[in-house]
């Protein structure tokens, strides 16, 4: 029986109703049985801030300890002005300390962007890859998912509405699956 890895999944809206969370639940839904997807949630973390190492806020000890705990690592992220959203940013510094043993080194990850946009959140997408593999992630390289256009896709309850983009992601899930399992394996 194959295993079961466990996936911490970082959104980066805030917004209650945002699509990347909607994304997160779907990707969730699609995802196969070896991988268990749980949003870890970073709105409250303080920002970053080295002074505050020697006494670290609670927030910032349990969102490691979670990521630490996890398999693997899934960002869902919209795109703020060509980049990634300060939460998600400010989470991934809080994770990437102490440097060099941070609790996303080693992680196998992956990236999803969306946007209402044309062209699904590109720049944060890449910005955040390069962030993740400069820290030692192993960010998955294929397949690619940016959605644009992600308004249309939902229903007003925030299923999954398109045939097309539901089967793309559950292709996404397996590949994302089996990246885990190939580095795992390691």
């Amino acid at each position: 029986m194959p295993k079961s890895y466990q996936v911490a999944v970082l959104v980066g809206s805030l917004r209650k109703k945002s699509f990347n969370r909607m994304l997160a639940h779907a990707l969730s839904t699609l995802a196969p049985s070896t991988l268990s997807l749980h949003i870890v949630e970073i709105g409250a973390l303080p920002f970053y801030n080295d002074d505050l190492e020697a006494d670290a806020p609670s927030s910032w000890q349990e969102v490691r300890r979670r990521i630490a705990a996890a398999d693997a690592v899934l960002c869902v992220t919209p795109e703020y002005n060509r980049s990634v959203p300060a939460v998600l940013k400010n989470a991934i510094d809080v994770l990437s300390r102490p440097f060099g043993a941070g609790a996303l080194n080693g992680k196998p990850a992956a990236i999803v962007s969306a946007s209402p946009g044309a062209m699904g959140g590109f720049g944060a997408n890449h910005h955040l890859r390069q962030t993740l593999v400069a820290l030692g992630v192993n960010v998955m390289a294929s397949p690619e998912v940016y959605l644009g256009n992600v308004s249309a896709l939902f229903d007003d309850e925030g299923a999954l509405t398109h045939a097309g983009t539901t089967e793309f992601l559950q292709r996404f899930t397996f590949a994302f699956s089996a990246w885990i399992e190939m580095l795992s394996a390691h």
